[in-house]
């Protein structure tokens, strides 16, 4: 698997190629943003909804969005935040991992959760947080398969949405 930053235009757009690639992938995975309620109608993903979504999203200099590749192919997006916006949270988030409907199964979405574990453990990060929202139990089966551990229940910042907030510790030294 090559994981790499989202690479953007000169005019710090998506592009057309790779937006294409990451609709195709937001869309396969209509269940996810049925629960969700990100886009209007998860049946009908957009490019431009998408484009919108990641350029807010990549408006945060603390967020970075990351793309999975196998075998050439966009398998896996990631979005990670570095401080979370509450100045009590000390840990960085991972605020979406989405692996495309087709490619589930294949353990491309464990393999990209220990790539983005290794990158903040490499930039010295003590543990790793993200919210689950309450009504996936496949989304909380999968993270507390990893090792993930519930420590609160919560709603989300930006929708309101009932989550659990899951946390992994990255270094047993500390």
């Amino acid at each position: 698997m090559i994981l790499e930053p989202l690479a953007l235009t000169p005019d710090h757009d998506l592009p057309g190629p790779l937006l294409t690639e990451l609709t195709a992938l937001y869309a396969s995975n209509h269940a996810f943003y049925s629960l969700s309620g990100d886009f209007p109608d998860p049946h009908d993903i957009r490019p431009e909804q998408v484009a919108k979504a990641l350029a807010d999203e990549l408006a945060n200099p603390d967020v970075e969005v990351l793309g999975a590749r196998s075998a050439g192919v966009l398998v896996a997006v990631a979005i990670t935040l570095a401080h979370h916006p509450d100045p009590a949270d000390p840990d960085p988030w991972i605020g979406l991992l989405l692996v495309d409907a087709a490619q589930q199964g294949k353990g491309h979405g464990r393999a990209l959760a220990a790539r983005i574990e290794d990158r903040f453990r490499a930039a010295g990060r003590d543990a790793v947080r993200l919210a689950a929202l309450d009504d996936n139990p496949g989304a909380f089966a999968f993270w507390t398969t990893l090792g993930y551990e519930t420590i609160g229940h919560r709603e989300d910042r930006r929708l309101g949405r009932p989550c659990a907030v899951l946390r992994k510790v990255l270094r047993k030294d500390r």
